[in-house]
Parts: structure tokens; sequence; C-alpha cells
């Protein structure tokens, strides 16, 4: 690692948010959740699935963000308050949403609230809402621009007269005694925006629905982007995430979470997760066609009725819906292992609280290896202790 990759001894995670802490079960930094997850009118619940997560043993609470109930800053400083050994992390918020001495102050802020345990994720957004917003399009030198400016107000520079792709800003300062790190991670799908994450961020987030071989190319991307930048491709930590769908949840549920959520994926960005996944366009082109789909005014995984969901079902060939963790307990475990075994340093237990993961998380730490994951630290943007 460079010194720029790793955190500085005297700011990594405390003792006791290391692999080695123990809260009621011993910590699985290895995995993590999504708090709130998918639509969320009542924010509070985070509360409790936090507290949750922590007894059940989980890694990291993911926080993603939605313009309604769902300000990342404030659902992290929750997280943060009622937990003492989650990792917390954004995934995702933009960086052109706020000026980047508000987001500065906001990592820095999580970081010595947490006591190490933050990590800032960025993600590049959806074009169509940032023209209803009246804001540019996201790129990539903007966000390598806009990381660079907050790894060096993290480190006490005053920063004068910046002209870059992020903003003209003619001065920028936090704190002139600040020599902090904080991991930065990128959310991304595509391979040329993988390969640009792996060259110069901390840790790297997939998406959902990742077929074996899409995930396997995805890691090898993060990984070549790095050593392309002269970077050590194993100081990036990759996580994928997988739609997590057992049957001990009642079938309208499952259908929900599983072809609710992966048709709302479909219609957002339909194309670009059937290209990073070799499926057959066809699929998606009658997908799109369909007059049950076409019926349903919003996302489908929160409006869709369960005689639509069991319509939407017969849309998709079977080895979609496979590209998840399903079945039983230990069907669903041992899925999770196998993202390790694909190339992920972490996995994501997607589209579940905590008290619904608890038979899959119990089933997983019967066929976890002994001491494999015994470096990770509880902060999601560090590779290794």
């Amino acid at each position: 690692m460079t010194p720029n990759d790793s955190p500085n001894p005297t700011n990594a995670a405390s003792p006791a948010t290391r692999a080695d802490s123990q809260p009621q079960q011993a910590q699985c930094c290895e995995l993590g959740f999504y708090t709130l997850a998918g639509h969320s009118g009542t924010p509070r619940d985070l509360i409790t699935e936090c507290h949750a997560a922590e007894s059940l043993g989980l890694g990291t609470a993911f926080i993603s963000e939605r313009f309604n109930t769902k300000d990342a800053t404030a659902l992290s400083g929750a997280a943060g308050a009622v937990s003492t050994t989650l990792g917390i992390a954004t995934a995702a918020t933009n960086h052109n949403t706020r000026h980047p001495l508000v987001t500065a102050t906001f990592a820095m802020t999580m970081h010595r609230l947490t006591e190490g345990r933050f990590a800032l994720g960025l993600g590049r957004g959806f074009d169509a809402l940032f023209d209803i917003m009246g804001l540019p399009h996201i790129t990539m030198a903007q966000m390598a621009d806009a990381i660079d400016l907050y790894r060096r107000l993290w480190r006490g520079e005053m920063v004068f007269g910046h002209d870059g792709p992020a903003g003209n800003f003619p001065m920028l300062c936090l704190d002139p005694s600040f020599d902090e790190k904080i991991p930065v991670m990128l959310t991304a799908i595509g391979e040329r925006t993988l390969e640009f994450a792996g060259s110069l961020a901390d840790g790297v987030i997939l998406h959902t629905f990742f077929a074996d071989d899409a995930l396997e190319r995805s890691v090898a991307a993060v990984r070549r982007g790095a050593e392309q930048a002269g970077r050590d491709p194993g100081s990036i930590r990759i996580w994928s995430v997988l739609a997590t769908v057992g049957d001990h949840l009642d079938e309208e549920l499952r259908l929900k979470k599983l072809v609710g959520r992966l048709a709302t994926y479909l219609q957002g960005y339909g194309d670009l997760l059937v290209s990073v996944n070799n499926w057959d366009p066809q699929v998606l082109v009658k997908f799109r066609a369909d007059d049950v789909v076409g019926s349903i005014g919003g996302a489908i995984d929160a409006i869709a009725t369960l005689e639509q969901l069991e319509h939407i079902a017969t849309l998709f060939p079977e080895e979609w819906l496979q590209a998840a963790a399903t079945g039983t307990a230990e069907q669903c475990a041992a899925r999770v292992l196998a993202q390790f075994d694909l190339g992920a340093d972490g996995v994501i237990l997607h589209g579940a609280t905590p008290t619904e993961l608890a038979p899959v998380v119990s089933a997983y730490r019967g066929l976890r290896p002994p001491n494999r994951f015994d470096t990770q630290l509880a902060n999601p943007g560090w590779a290794h202790a």
C-alpha cells in the first residue's frame, strides 16, 4: 500500500471496531447490509436495524440516499450515534449535490464520531435526475477532482484558487491541524467506471444481480485499474452486492425483494445491467413492451401488486433470478461464501433487514472458514488491518 491508500496507525479503527471485537456474536467484518433497504418512510427504523445488526455480528451498515426521507448525512449520524462496532458507509451519495467543504466536513465529523468506522461512498447518480434538479451530469474527471479536494482538506491543507472539473473555489480549508485518512469508496457497474474506481478509490461497491462471471470480470477490472495507476491491486476492498431472499420469508415478500427489485433496476438502467451480465437483450425489449410493466406508474418494487409481480416473474429467464442468494438459509449462506471465491472481499446482503437475515447469518457462521477474515476491519473502506 502507498501512504495515501492505507489508514494511518493513529487514525485506524479503535480496538472496539476491529475484527476481534466481541459484540453479542463475533463480528463478521466481511458482511454488510443496507439499512432502510429500498423505499422507507420511517427512517427511525434505522436505529432498530443497527442494534439488531450489531447483535447479529454484521460488519457494516451501508446507507443509500433518496431525496425523500433518506438523507445520507442524517442517517449516517444516527447510525454512528447508536452503534459501537458497525462500519458505516454512504453507498452512495453524489459529490455534486453538496459543496466540497460541506461533504468534507460531513466525512470528518463522521470519522471522529465513529472513531474511524466511517467510509465516504460516492456514485455517479442518474443523469435524468440531475437534469430535473438543474445540476450538471457527473463525470469521472469531476469525481477525481472532488476526491482529491476531500483528501487535501482532511490532511489540513488550505486550497487557494482551485479551478478544476469539480468547480471553482477561491479558498477551501477545514482545519490546518487535521491529518486524517478517511477511506473513499465508489459504486460502479461498467468496465470503464470499475477501472477508474480501482485507480483512485480505497473501496469499490458493485451492484446487485451480478452473475458469477460478471462478478469475476468486475473484480478483475478494479484490480486492473489499480495496477495501471501504479497502485497495489490488493489495497482496494471490493464489495459484491448480493440480493439475499431466503425461503424463510413469505412468498409476496420474496417476490418483491427478488422479482420486484430486479424489475426496478431494469426500469432505470436495464441496458447497462444486461450488458454487464451478457444477458439476452431481447428479454429486456419484451420486458419494456409488456403491458403490465407499462401500467405500473413508478418503481415496481414499491408499488406493484402481488398479481403484477407474479406476472413479471414469468418474463425473466431462470438465470436472471439466479444472480441472487435464494432457497434455504443454508443455500443462501453457501451462495454468500461463494462470492469470496469469485474475488469479492466483502458481501452486502442486500434487500433484507438484519432480522430477516438472521437465519442466513447463522447458517453462514457454520460455513465460515476459520481465520480467513481475521485481518479485515469494520471500516468497509480499508482492505486490511
